[in-house]
């Protein structure tokens, strides 16, 4: 079996809604959940979400993972200023500049069920480097979750990536803002 990720394009804009499905969250959602402030994410509007992620992957803000051809993973990687709760969130012990054009963030993982625990969003975190590097990001950040040992973590809340793919990756934390999240950077 193949794994392969690749940064999307408008050609590529079906196989991320095939990962995403018809229903539960991830259809619902569309990625959009940073990108629009706290009470615009609650609408219902799910085709104008659909749309605005058509936008993002024309744009080419995101990646995603084939197995053997088939789509199974996407994930969200974009200039962290585009992502409006990123801006809105209050940053305690942090300083930097929340609107630096040159960082990057990693805000969604969807991995297709019957393809879990296979290693796409190891994959998907992997190649999120490449992607902010080629398109010129001086750093990268994410936000996953840092389930404890033999603990479930409800599906919603895994969106954003477990700590362990980063960690793998090469990314470094940078800041522990509760028990269970990290942020995570990788620099170039």
């Amino acid at each position: 079996m193949v794994l392969s990720v690749e940064p999307v394009d408008e050609s590529l804009f079906d196989d991320v809604q095939t990962v995403l499905g018809t229903r539960g969250q991830a259809a619902r959602c569309q990625c959009q959940g940073y990108r629009m402030g706290w009470h615009a994410r609650h609408t219902d509007d799910v085709a104008g979400r659909r749309e605005l992620l058509r936008d993002q992957v024309i744009e080419g803000h995101g990646l995603v993972a084939h197995l053997d051809g088939e789509p199974v993973g996407w994930c969200s990687v974009a200039p962290r200023r585009d992502y409006t709760y990123l801006r809105q969130t209050t940053w305690k012990g942090r300083t930097e500049d929340k609107d630096d054009p040159g960082v990057w963030a990693v805000t969604c993982f969807v991995t297709r069920a019957g393809h879990r625990h296979q290693g796409v969003s190891r994959a998907l975190a992997a190649g999120t480097i490449d992607l902010a590097r080629d398109r010129g990001a001086t750093a990268l950040e994410a936000y996953p979750m840092k389930p404890a040992p033999g603990k479930e973590v409800p599906w919603g809340e895994m969106s954003v990536g477990a700590l362990s793919a980063f960690l793998a990756a090469g990314f470094e934390i940078v800041h522990v803002p509760s028990l269970r999240r990290a942020i995570v950077r990788y620099e170039f």
